[in-house]
């Protein structure tokens, strides 16, 4: 069974590639399982710079077939950010309150109608020897004025998608999937694999 790293130490992350990949007949693992993995710093300016930063970094320091993903928030409002910056919007790593607090206080002058929004994510593949497949996938919504549910991570709590009348952070896990940004990315990049497989070089 072929190996897959998956460039994530988020399980949830994880949990969404191996439902995708081990009926493929690959062995998913997380850089939780190399914990001498270094950090790739994510100097990009774009999601795909960033993703294939850390699918080749990773990928030439295993020999493995590596899947980075990149993915952000996206706001018209405020012309496109806070885009790659996401995690660290507020200046803290990974701290999303923070974040969350900085977007409504910037936001908190803009109309309804002007507070689209989308979530954004970039996936790259990397074999060995290959070349990157990268895709992408999107979600769209509105921001809200204040925190709605208390699902999911990031800026769930405050995105809202008017057809489910409901905040990312109030939709199951399994509603997630289907309709999210990374979910969308997902299947992209598996009918790809499957088509790469199909045609015998994928790994040949």
């Amino acid at each position: 069974m072929e190996e897959l790293i998956i460039a994530t130490k988020n399980k949830g992350k994880a949990k969404e590639f191996e439902e995708l990949f081990e009926p493929l007949g690959f062995r998913v693992k997380t850089l939780l399982d190399y914990p001498d993995a270094p950090d790739i710093e994510e100097t990009g300016k774009t999601f795909e710079e960033n993703a294939l930063l850390k699918a080749v970094g990773i990928s030439n320091i295993f020999q493995k077939i590596v899947i980075a993903d990149d993915s952000g928030l996206v706001i018209d409002a405020l012309d496109g950010r806070p885009g790659v910056y996401s995690a660290r919007y507020a200046g803290t790593d990974k701290d999303d309150e923070a974040n969350i607090q900085k977007v409504l206080f910037e936001m908190k002058d803009v109309p309804e109608e002007k507070r689209t929004a989308h979530f954004h994510c970039t996936l790259a593949l990397v074999v060995p020897g290959k070349d990157p497949i990268i895709v992408e996938g999107t979600c769209n919504g509105l921001i809200l004025t204040e925190k709605r549910g208390n699902n999911g991570f990031g800026y769930d709590p405050i995105f809202y998608l008017p057809h489910l009348k409901k905040t990312m952070a109030e939709i199951t896990s399994e509603e997630k999937n289907r309709i999210s940004h990374r979910g969308n990315a997902i299947r992209k990049l598996s009918e790809h694999v499957q088509e790469a497989m199909e045609r015998g070089d994928f790994l040949s």
